[in-house]
């Protein structure tokens, strides 16, 4: 009977599908255009002088982006995961060091820290913000903890206050993964320039996209300068004045085109109206789940600001008597797209035995391994959010507007209205 309301009660609500979530417009084209005519689609060069930094494009991208964070650097690369490979190597990590990171996020951030053969180390989550809990950092920080990962999951950013505080308090490096929070706010300042060093992610599906592609941001001098090198092929092709700043220093091809950033020149100009515009949408849609019994809303902080990368939801079961199950069933049925779980990256089968890393000095060292346990890890809160609780509307997919963001307020209404009925 509760199948039968839940699905059928009523036509489908949603019957046409929104558009993919696309930015790109005629002034993109015209400066994608504009280089594929030049005939000059890159114009790095593996060695010292000027078109190590690329070409006109490139440069002309990352002054923008200076100017526009207001930070001393910014340093392109070819994906985001190239990005969290340089940010690790920048802080001179090596072989055996522990870096602490959320297992609530994408396996990219762990996946960087193994490359320079380091050891992941994972902290549970916040409930209200997904991401990581200050509060659990220190019990998790050993003699050879060296940084820490911040991810501003979903677009909302970490807390900085307490996590900068622990850092100076151990002297640990922070990064700060901001690829779904590109433009959000914490006190003022923007989520990415808090920490040593911080980027952004411009995949297809960001708020603002080169097609691939991601940016570096840091106001220091040293670590700017190790991301250039890393980015393009670091001591095999530059004469460096100090050998010193080049000891375990892999260097490799994390190099944007022109074109990527030709695109990114005229996307960046859109990133405060696309923000803006995913807020009136967010704003439109808790006002019409506001009244919903046991569904948990997104949480946005004091001096935060959200860039609803995903609308995240929690459902408290024990009030509704209803399993996520039924509820996401019933929903799409009505032609919501909802998402529901993540990732926990501690169930990942890498992660799940017993791992060898080794000794200090180069990656590729086999004497005095130290070997590090991931079994019988705990982490409730990821856990709960990921198996029973935690939904969210893809705001990165889909090119919505007010009237399908009308519609699935609707039709969770109808959803709410269908179940909890048949359930007295």
């Amino acid at each position: 009977m509760i199948k039968k309301l839940a699905l059928y009660g009523g036509p489908k609500l949603i019957k046409k599908e929104a558009k993919i979530y696309n930015s790109i417009r005629k002034e993109e084209l015209a400066s994608a255009y504009d280089v594929v005519k030049s005939g000059t689609l890159s114009d790095f060069v593996g060695k010292a002088g000027q078109n190590f930094l690329g070409g006109k494009k490139v440069r002309v991208f990352e002054k923008n982006i200076e100017k526009f964070f207001s930070v001393k650097y910014a340093i392109t690369v070819n994906s985001w995961t190239s990005g969290l490979i340089a940010a690790i190597g920048s802080i001179d990590i090596e072989p055996g060091d522990e870096v602490l990171l959320p297992t609530w996020t994408m396996s990219a951030c762990a996946m960087a820290i193994l490359n320079w053969n380091a050891i992941p180390v994972f902290v549970d989550i916040e409930d209200k913000t997904f991401n990581i809990d200050p509060d659990l950092i220190e019990n998790k920080i050993t003699k050879r903890t060296k940084a820490i990962i911040v991810v501003d999951i979903f677009g909302h950013p970490a807390n900085y206050r307490k996590i900068l505080k622990i850092s100076k308090k151990y002297k640990l490096k922070v990064i700060s993964d901001n690829a779904q929070s590109m433009g959000t706010k914490y006190f003022k300042r923007y989520s990415g320039t808090l920490c040593d060093v911080g980027g952004f992610s411009l995949n297809c599906h960001k708020l603002i996209n080169t097609g691939e592609g991601g940016v570096l941001v840091t106001n220091n001098k040293k670590i700017a300068k190790k991301l250039r090198l890393i980015r393009n092929h670091a001591e095999s092709s530059l004469t460096y004045k100090s050998k010193k700043d080049l000891i375990n220093m892999i260097g490799y091809n994390f190099r944007l085109g022109e074109i990527e950033s030709a695109i990114g020149i005229q996307q960046l100009k859109k990133l405060k109206k696309i923000i803006l515009y995913r807020k009136i949408l967010a704003k439109k849609l808790i006002i019409k789940l506001k009244n919903l019994k046991g569904l948990r809303l997104p949480i946005i902080k004091k001096q935060c600001s959200h860039s609803f990368y995903v609308f995240p939801l929690i459902l408290d079961i024990k009030k509704i008597n209803l399993s996520r199950e039924l509820i996401c069933k019933a929903l799409l049925a009505e032609g919501v797209k909802i998402g529901f779980g993540y990732q926990n990256l501690h169930k990942l089968p890498i992660f799940t035995k017993k791992i060898a890393y080794g000794s200090k000095g180069f990656p590729w060292s086999i004497n005095n391994k130290i070997k590090y346990d991931y079994t019988n890890q705990n982490f409730p809160v990821a856990e709960e959010l990921h198996n029973k609780t935690f939904m969210h509307l893809p705001m990165y997919h889909y090119d919505y507007n007010e009237n399908d963001i009308g519609a699935i307020g609707d039709a969770f209404q109808k959803v709410w209205s269908n179940l909890l009925k048949v359930k007295k």
